[in-house]
């Protein structure tokens, strides 16, 4: 059995930035909420839900953090490498939720038009506009190494958006008082929130699910072990992601007629070649001759011989 302790690659100074980002967004929520009333903008208020959602969801991913780097124990033998994945399920289920609330109202506005105040959207919309680039430019640097932090950094993105397209209908309601804009942007804002919401929902779903890395073939691992001459083949393959970037990988060896200690060589071998091909980091491995029922690449209890 080999082992490869993936590293935690989350720059020292990224809680002070969540803090920082999460701090900025709950006064921005406030102040969009109160200029969202007073102008009567439904536009400005959905943006003003999205920065309370960012907040709740920095929350979520730093207490994530914290419970990932949680030691391993008897009752958590892999840890609390999930509780990541969790976050940005979370996360993206309530992006998803707001989308759909958002087309509820803006359907609403679209058949009962409201008078707007075009100005004060403007004002309050530029303010949560800075707000959310600072954020965004805060997170940028975590974001491609973390789905959690990325679906945090989402969020932010996703209100620069939002802001800077209110900022738009305020100039076009203040200048034409083109009223109906502000719930067609409100609809734009929410297809591209449930566009991406679905997108983290789809990837955190599968690594919950166990589901096999994207990027790695099993056809292509069956294909470079059994090149090794003692190996007859490779068989009842499991892999998964325990956490987004920690892919755990065992199977069956049958080998050729030898003794228990002659595997070592070859253990050493697999393993060697299949970290530098695949980006696997825990790899368990059992050797056996001619004793499986089923040789196949991936065993079905009950199809395969019952073993």
């Amino acid at each position: 059995m080999a082992h490869e302790h993936n590293h935690d690659q989350i720059g020292k100074n990224t809680s002070v930035r969540m803090f920082i980002t999460m701090t900025m967004n709950f006064i921005i929520t406030g102040a969009e909420i109160v200029g969202g009333i007073l102008s009567g903008s439904l536009a400005l208020i959905s943006d003003a839900l999205h920065n309370l959602t960012d907040g709740i969801a920095i929350i979520i991913s730093y207490i994530a953090l914290k419970l990932k780097r949680a030691s391993h124990s008897p009752r958590h033998t892999f840890g609390l490498k999930r509780a990541e994945i969790f976050a940005a399920t979370i996360n993206s289920t309530v992006l998803f939720g707001i989308s759909l609330f958002l087309f509820y109202k803006a359907i609403q506005r679209l058949i009962n038009p409201q008078p707007i105040e075009g100005k004060l959207m403007i004002i309050i919309a530029s303010i949560g506009l800075v707000a959310n680039v600072i954020g965004t430019f805060l997170l940028h640097r975590d974001s491609h190494k973390s789905m959690n932090i990325k679906s945090a950094y989402l969020h932010l993105l996703i209100d620069a958006m939002s802001s800077l397209v209110v900022i738009i209908g305020g100039i076009l309601i203040a200048i034409f008082d083109i009223v109906w804009i502000d719930p067609v942007l409100t609809i734009l804002i929410g297809a591209y929130v449930l566009q991406e919401s679905i997108k983290i929902l789809r990837e955190s779903s599968h690594i919950l699910m166990e589901g096999a890395p994207s990027d790695i073939d099993l056809r292509d691992i069956k294909k470079v072990v059994e090149k090794i001459p003692e190996v007859k083949n490779i068989h009842h393959i499991h892999i998964w992601n325990v956490g987004e970037k920690d892919v755990h990988f065992e199977a069956h060896i049958d080998v050729t007629d030898m003794l228990v200690s002659e595997t070592c060589d070859i253990q050493n071998e697999i393993v060697e070649t299949l970290k530098k091909k695949f980006p696997i980091n825990h790899i368990t491995l059992q050797f056996e001759c001619d004793t499986c029922d089923s040789d196949k690449l991936i065993h079905n209890p009950g199809k395969d011989g019952g073993k």
